[in-house]
């Protein structure tokens, strides 16, 4: 009944447009659907938040948005990011577009261990996707953003004893091209953003934990410039492309201190992003 009901409805959307415009992206953002991301060494489950775009020829007035939201459905319920080049392949085929993006994000819980007692807890990092296909390429970019502490050098020097220190916010972004667009595992991600700063954050610490934390930050104190170029120069190392930004919420200050910078081998120079 109801294709025969759909073959006799009119299909505005798909009318031929006679102003001859182009547009770089229609199509629907923040969709909540299920998700699952497994790779192979992270295997996470929710409810996350979707955008699925296409570039809009100028003949067309309009795309087929009840498709995005089906392929999402049935895309993202399975999500291995080794595999991205079929997902973006077939959303492209699923719409008839020579370029689409697919946007999503998940929060990925990480098994972390206490450094002295060695107590098992879950610390969530936010972790993005982006990937964008046109005709003959693709490349996608995996976005992670978790928490370290960091502590003043300046505070340190000009202090007769302790000195203020932070939670800082580290995102790291890298970017994969060609047949290779997952680079750098999610668990790896996670594991170069928590060297960087003073301190790692642990989500469970007994007393001796946190006499290792304490002393272990103040042992290395840590501008938010120098947590970006430490982490970068990890990143350039590898030959990854990548963006890094940092968040220091000030203790002592009503503002806070940021940094960030966007690298690739191809430019092989920093800018700012």
């Amino acid at each position: 009944m109801l294709p025969e009901l759909t073959q006799a409805l009119p299909d505005i959307q798909d009318e031929v447009d006679p102003r001859g415009i182009e547009l770089d992206a229609v199509g629907v953002s923040g969709v909540r659907t299920p998700i699952r991301v497994s790779d192979g060494e992270v295997d996470a489950m929710g409810v996350g938040s979707a955008e699925f775009v296409v570039t809009l020829a100028a003949d067309r007035r309009g795309t087929h948005m009840s498709r995005m939201v089906e392929t999402l459905a049935v895309q993202l319920r399975e999500f291995d990011p080794r595999a991205a080049h079929a997902l973006i392949a077939s959303a492209m085929d699923r719409l008839d577009a020579s370029n689409a993006q697919i946007s999503f994000d998940l929060a990925v819980p990480f098994e972390v261990r206490a450094p002295v007692s060695d107590v098992p807890a879950w610390q969530t990092a936010d972790v993005q996707f982006s990937i964008q296909g046109s005709l003959g390429s693709a490349a996608m970019t995996t976005t992670l953003t978790t928490h370290v502490t960091s502590l003043c050098p300046c505070s340190k020097a000009i202090s007769d004893y302790g000195a203020h220190n932070q939670r800082s916010a580290v995102t790291l972004s890298v970017t994969g091209r060609g047949d290779d667009l997952y680079p750098v595992a999610l668990s790896d991600m996670f594991t170069l953003a928590r060297q960087v700063g003073s301190c790692p954050i642990f989500p469970v610490i007994k007393r001796p934990d946190e006499r290792w934390i304490t002393m272990e930050a103040y042992d290395h104190p840590a501008f938010v410039e120098d947590m970006v170029r430490d982490l970068s120069a990890t990143c350039r190392a590898r030959g990854l492309s990548h963006s890094i930004a940092v968040r220091n919420f000030e203790s002592i200050h009503s503002h806070d201190a940021v940094a960030s910078l966007s690298w690739s081998p191809n430019t092989d120079r920093g800018a700012h992003s």
